[in-house]
């Protein structure tokens, strides 16, 4: 089969790899229709410690089911679904809590064994599905496999975020970058009964798609007059950091207002960063972190997108064959894209 894998130095390319089997009676085989390329992806390729040349990349996906273990109960030859972009049992006391991410099975797709034991990515035309009772999700008639193709990741990271924010109805919500998860996180704070969401980003075609989209819209120069003069000069309730890094983080904590919350689901390269500890204790900050969980939250996020209240499909501004993702890659890279799908099948 065809697949995007890595090619080291920072580059990925579409090569021909052996089509993946079955190993587990959990296992299933998905005939891959849809993926799509995260900036977890970029960061994989751009820092690849643990991932190896040939790697297949790639975590965000619908298909269809082509053959399943002798085990798995949910799903059938033919079925149409999508995936998590981690795998997680399902039955132990971390998974039976809702919170996957922390379960000891867990393996991330096309990531390498930078969050668990390396296996193959979803940007092919076919993949091998670990836990697929738990790890794949029946796609309804009405949810278009461009929808969906989100609730693995993007969708799931920042309606995550917001659930972590402990919003009030009516609450002010800063979102810190406007890429595809800062752009989710502003649809869900939308949808979950947030007032005003200010979505903080430099580049201007990203503020248009936001404020398209229901958003106020600042660069970050101007961030905290705008939320100042939202709320009377208070500040924020809850600021959602969508970059990563402690630029990101500094930016929340001069938006915030006192005994407000800051949730991070930007991914952190730097081991340390400085927490103002003064500002943090006399204020009676929150911090949070985030990451996404499409096994907890998927139903949620279905009904979401089916009665209309998210469109996630907004962020996606170019389509590319699997022989083009090289392209697609380079080009999300140099922010020239804001989400590049595969159309793989």
């Amino acid at each position: 089969m065809k697949a995007v894998t890595f090619a080291g130095s920072g580059t990925v390319e579409v090569t021909t790899v052996p089509d993946p089997v079955l190993v587990e009676p959990t296992d299933a085989l998905v005939q891959v229709h849809r993926a799509a390329i995260c900036g977890t992806d970029l960061h994989t390729v751009a820092h690849p410690d643990g991932l190896d040349r040939g790697a297949i990349l790639g975590h965000e996906f619908t298909g269809t089911v082509l053959s399943v273990g002798s085990a798995v109960r949910t799903f059938r030859p033919g079925d149409r679904v999508s995936g998590a972009d981690f795998t997680a049992c399902g039955h132990c006391w971390w998974c039976r809590a809702g919170n996957h991410w922390e379960c000891a099975d867990r393996q991330f797709f096309g990531t390498g064994n930078a969050f668990g034991p390396a296996l193959a990515g979803t940007q092919a035309e076919f993949v091998r599905v670990p836990h697929a009772d738990i790890v794949l999700h029946a796609i309804a008639d009405v949810v278009s496999d461009d929808s969906a193709l989100f609730f693995g990741d993007i969708l799931a990271t920042g309606y995550a975020a917001v659930q972590r924010c402990d919003l009030l109805p009516g609450g002010t919500v800063a979102i810190i970058g406007g890429g595809p998860v800062g752009q989710m996180a502003s649809l869900a704070a939308q949808s979950c009964g947030a007032g005003p969401v200010v979505l903080v980003e430099p580049v201007q075609d990203r503020r248009t798609t936001a404020k398209a989209h229901g958003a106020v819209v600042t660069p970050p120069e101007t961030a905290r007059e705008l939320i100042n003069t939202l709320t009377d000069g208070r500040g924020a309730d809850a600021v959602i950091e969508a970059v990563g890094g402690p630029k990101g983080l500094d930016t929340a904590m001069g938006l915030v207002r006192r005994r407000g919350t800051v949730v991070s689901v930007g991914v952190h390269q730097q081991p340390t960063w400085p927490l103002p500890v003064a500002q943090a204790f006399a204020d009676e900050l929150t911090m949070r972190f985030a990451i996404g969980n499409a096994i907890r939250d998927r139903d949620r996020l279905e009904g979401l997108v089916a009665s209309g209240a998210i469109d996630p499909t907004i962020v996606i501004d170019q389509r590319v064959a699997l022989d083009d993702a090289p392209s697609a890659y380079e080009a999300m890279a140099q922010r020239r894209t804001l989400k590049a799908i595969i159309d793989v099948s």
